[in-house]
Order: C-alpha cells, then structure tokens, then sequence
C-alpha cells in the first residue's frame, strides 16, 4: 500500500469557470438546455461548425501528404512562415509600410492565449516598465497570464471600462485612468469584439485613446482574438490596430484563429510584432524564439497550413471572407432575435445594448442570482458575470430564452 503523499497538502485549485459552467452544461440531462457560456461559434442550429473552406483544405493537404509532398518533420521555432506572414498581412494590411519596410516579425504561437503570454514574456524581460493596465472587466484569462509571466498583482491595474449604470463604454473614464497611468505602461487593449462586454471604442475614440498614449508613451498591447467577427469584414475590425501603426507605435498584436476560422482545437495563433526597422525586428525575432524554445520547442503545424493555405490563395480567401460575413451576420440577427423579444415580453429594463453591443459576447446586465436562477429553472447556461454567447441563440430557441430572462429580471431582485 503506498504512504501518505509527499504532495498531501497541494491545494485544490477551482475549476477555471468558463469551462466549469461547460462542463455543467454537458452534464445536463435536460432537453431543453442551452449554452450560452464557452466563446466558440454555433451555427443555426445550436452545433459547432467546421467552415467549409476549411474542410476543403484539409483533404488538399491530407492529398498533399499522401503525395509525399507535406510530412509531419519539426516547423522552425517561430513556426510556418507562410503562415506568420500572411497573419502579419491580414492584422496590418499587405500594403502596410511597416510590411513593405520589414519592420514586422510574426512568430507562431499556441492560439491567443500563447500568443499574448509570448509577448508578455518578451515585455517581462526587456521592457522599460513593469506596470500593465487591463480594462474593467476583460477576459478572466489576461491577469493569469501577466501573474504567471512573472508581473507582480500590485502592478497589475485597471481602466475603466464599462458603464453598468448606462451598458456602455466610459469612455471618459478610460480616458481618465489613461491618462494618469505611469509613463511607459502596457496597455492591453482589445482590437475589436471586446471581451467580455461587446462594447467597442468608436474611431474618434480610438484616435483619442491612440493620441493619450502617445502622450504618455504607453506601449500598446493588442489582444485580436476576433477579427472579422464584428463587421464580416476582417479589414474593417483591423482598423484600431492599423490606426495605432500609422501612429508610428511600436506593437505587439496577438492575433487567434480559433474563433474566425474555427480552428479551436488546432491552436492556431500568432505574435505579430511592429517596430521601427528591420533590424530591430531580426533581433525581436531572435528573442520570441529564444523564449519559446525552453516552453513549446516549436508550434504544430495543421491548423497554421490551414490558415497559410486559404490567406494565400486569392479563390480560397475570397471563399473565407464570403463564409466570415454572413458567420457575422448570423451573430446580428441573434442579437436582434433576442432584443425583439424582450421588447415584445416587455421585459423592464432597457435592451438596447443587446443590439449595440458587439462581436460574438453579450454583457447582459444580468445578477449573480438571476444567473443562478436561469440555469437552475430553465437550464440555461451562462457565465456569472451576465455574459452571453450570442452564438447560442436560435429562431428554435430565443422564445425559450425570452421568455426565461423576463422572469429573471421580474422575480429575482
């Protein structure tokens, strides 16, 4: 019989609640339940979706290994070139002079997530401040990663964000929080599709927030895990991160492409870094790769040829972007499914920013305990904090959610 463990008194840590609140969901027994919690695309009819352009470039790559002509052998440590340049061209623009100048270095990364912690890590190390602002709220995952790289938790502040009284931006007070910040601070920003309220700065905001920073010198690191999921348009949901580089900022962008290609489980992920030249940005490169080496050696290679294979083909990305604006589309008529009918119910409380919100997440305004009450009566799952998954949300089923929340709202104070 084996003794007492020497790691008896590890604590238990809590499940991360995003995925605490899947796994209830899939526990769930009840036929009517629904999820409205995990971030991941759901098509009509409530299902996961493989987008068609992506199934077509599987089988020509699993054609191309059975041909001898792709192999499963290491990629580079900053992984698939053709891959992390056609991401720096799709977050920047081809025609970008930072691109045209090879002021740009892209280094694969495992999704978002390794992404943003592979520019932390780079920052932890070699840039001038400690200091990293967040906004109130942003995704639950943004402090664990900056504790994890090394920033200590007094050093980790926030901005001001979201209105609860209004469910809208404050921008005046992000502006204010801005502008006190110590010079040379991280900013972590979302480009577009802000998580978790759906709430965007508008362009004159941008170039206001853009002028604050430059004031302050503060270093803007951009979190764009949803580009083209606002618009349909992934040019159009660029424009905040675009407009920062023709400020002549030096950037990180982490970009993800889990959400606009559906490559959730692939991983797929890319640090783009801009600076100021050519050689500045080699020895950036040198740096990237000397952290992920001792972390993930190198990236995996089949959702990086995906990406690589449709971004450089004119037919297949035109497919894509054809396939990304009506996913789009879908996510508004959602928003205008479920705002049509708690208008209709006459639920109190004013709805609109269900419909001005924007991007994949909804920040509903709803409590802790109408949360409660809506998976425990009506088994409808969402995270804590009032954030929906507007993807969740069907014609079958938004009755069912209406009529759900109406309750919430009337019942439970």
């Amino acid at each position: 019989m084996p003794g007492i463990s020497i790691f008896q008194d590890v604590p238990l840590v809590p499940t991360d609640h995003v995925f605490a609140v899947n796994q209830r969901y899939n526990d769930d027994t009840h036929p009517k339940k629904v999820n409205l919690g995990i971030g991941a695309y759901r098509n009509d009819e409530g299902k996961p979706m493989v987008l068609p352009v992506v199934a077509k470039t599987e089988k020509q790559l699993a054609s191309s290994i059975e041909d001898g002509i792709l192999n499963h052998e290491y990629l580079p440590i900053d992984g698939l070139e053709s891959f992390t340049d056609a991401a720096c061209k799709l977050a920047l623009g081809p025609d970008s002079p930072a691109i045209v100048e090879s002021r740009v270095c892209g280094a694969q990364a495992i999704s978002g997530t390794g992404s943003l912690r592979l520019g932390m890590q780079f920052l932890r190390k070699f840039y001038a401040s400690e200091v990293v602002y967040v906004s109130k709220p942003t995704w639950g995952n943004h402090k664990k990663m900056l504790l994890a790289t090394g920033y200590k938790a007094e050093n980790i502040k926030e901005y001001r964000y979201f209105d609860n009284g209004t469910n809208s931006l404050d921008f005046d007070g992000m502006c204010a929080d801005l502008e006190s910040a110590p010079e040379h601070s991280v900013i972590l920003l979302h480009a577009c599709a802000h998580n978790p309220t759906g709430i965007d700065p508008s362009q004159e905001q941008w170039k206001k927030i853009a002028e604050i920073m430059k004031g302050r010198s503060l270093f803007p690191l951009i979190d764009m895990a949803y580009q083209g999921f606002v618009t349909g348009d992934p040019d159009e949901d660029a424009w905040a991160a675009r407009y920062f580089v023709s400020q002549g900022f030096e950037v990180f962008i982490a970009q993800s492409f889990a959400k606009n290609f559906g490559l959730y489980n692939e991983r797929c992920g890319n640090l783009c870094a801009v600076t100021t030249d050519a050689d500045t940005a080699h020895r950036i490169r040198s740096q990237l790769k000397a952290i992920i080496r001792p972390m993930w050696s190198n990236p995996p290679n089949h959702g990086a040829r995906i990406v690589a294979t449709v971004l450089n083909s004119t037919p297949l990305q035109t497919e894509w972007r054809d396939i990304l604006k009506r996913m789009a589309g879908r996510i508004l008529k959602c928003r205008k499914l479920l705002f049509n009918k708690l208008r209709e119910l006459g639920t109190p409380g004013t709805w609109e920013h269900i419909v001005n919100q924007k991007g994949m997440f909804g920040y509903t305004g709803l409590s802790v305990k109408q949360v409660d009450f809506l998976e425990k009566t009506y088994h409808i799952y969402m995270l804590n904090s009032g954030r929906v998954n507007i993807c969740g949300i069907t014609e079958s089923n938004v009755e069912y959610i209406a009529n759900a929340i109406h309750e919430a709202v009337t019942t439970v104070v």
